[in-house]
């Protein structure tokens, strides 16, 4: 076995009757875990090496209970505890490296990561996670194969129960999964499994957070934040605003935003952002957006494309109402956001 491990969890999850995955949830993550740890449970689930998914009967949950109890990780000995009397699917999965993922639960292992905060946007390899996350519906009595809904419907109608399907995708909404500490979400269903979610911000009911995208720290978030998107603490997205993804095509630059920034409502930014930008309700910023900067006078002595001041601090961009030209100066007020509505989250 390898000396190094990038990540292990263990968990349990949904399949279908082809004995697919559908999800798994990991209660409890390991980061680079120690080496001590992994060789005391290669034994019981022979693992060799490299990234694996390994299915878990209630034997092997409980011989692995008692070893984490010989080995003072109480926290993991009560969860398999737990699993050992599960009828559901119980499983192991181990990332020796971050090399892409191949498999469903690998998928989740890594979206966890980012949803518990154990690392941020970009630092983990998500390549070809669409393939792998199968379109499924997300319902009350959790994830069910599309083939298998209706069936499924119409045997709990029998029994006198209502299954509700909340949604119809690749991605469940986080707090099914992961709720991170200190955060308030109004609209749980508009943050996605896989969103970085910092301690003290506040989410609320027009803001969505994609996978792979998130805030560090106190931030008010109104509006939507794409996939790859980073808002830098201290920042307001005012309602119905927009950061420009990747995801859809059209657009290659990885769209960030600094810290105490603010854009305003109806808004929409496709160019990194420094420190104290704000940009004015309803002004949507795009990189081949003609701008006309202005001097101390007002006076505009040159025009530039937008993506000319990607990642420039303390700029205010602003439309003029009179000739509808966008035009850029010096912003002079710091965003203070308000800490009485941040303070107990």
């Amino acid at each position: 076995m390898h000396n190094k491990c990038f990540s292990f969890a263990i968990g349990i999850g949904s399949i279908n009757s082809k004995n697919e995955w559908l999800d798994a949830f990991y209660p409890r993550l390991l980061l680079n875990p120690s080496t001590a740890l992994l060789k005391t449970i290669t034994s019981i689930i022979q693992y060799n090496g490299g990234n694996v998914v390994i299915k878990l009967d209630s034997a092997t949950c409980h011989a692995l209970e008692e070893l984490f109890e010989n080995s003072n990780e109480n926290q993991l000995a009560a969860d398999m505890k737990i699993l050992e009397v599960s009828g559901q699917p119980r499983l192991i999965t181990i990332l020796e490296n971050d090399s892409p993922p191949s498999s469903t639960p690998e998928a989740y292992l890594k979206l966890h990561l980012l949803s518990h905060r154990l690392i941020k946007p970009h630092q983990v390899n998500l390549e070809g996670i669409f393939s792998l996350l199968p379109n499924v519906a997300w319902t009350s009595d959790g994830a069910i194969d599309l083939e298998e809904l209706a069936t499924r419907q119409l045997k709990a109608r029998a029994q006198g129960r209502l299954i509700s399907v909340n949604s119809v995708d690749k991605f469940p909404k986080m707090t099914d999964y992961v709720v991170p500490s200190g955060v308030r979400i109004a609209h749980t269903a508009r943050v996605r499994l896989g969103a970085y979610v910092g301690e003290g911000t506040t989410i609320m009911h027009e803001g969505f957070i994609n996978f792979n995208a998130g805030t560090e720290g106190m931030n008010m978030i109104e509006g939507r934040i794409s996939a790859g998107v980073m808002v830098g603490e201290g920042s307001d997205l005012g309602g119905g605003c927009s950061t420009m993804g990747t995801l859809s095509g059209g657009n290659n630059i990885v769209i960030s935003v600094g810290k105490n920034c603010l854009i305003g409502a109806n808004a929409g930014v496709g160019i990194p952002l420094g420190d104290r930008c704000t940009i004015e309700a309803g002004l949507y910023l795009t990189p081949s957006s003609k701008v006309q900067l202005l001097n101390d006078k007002r006076q505009s002595p040159k025009t530039v494309k937008a993506v000319d001041l990607s990642g420039q601090s303390d700029l205010l961009f602003r439309r003029n109402s009179l000739t509808g030209s966008i035009e850029c100066l010096t912003n002079k007020s710091a965003v203070v956001l308000n800490e009485e509505l941040h303070a107990h989250n």
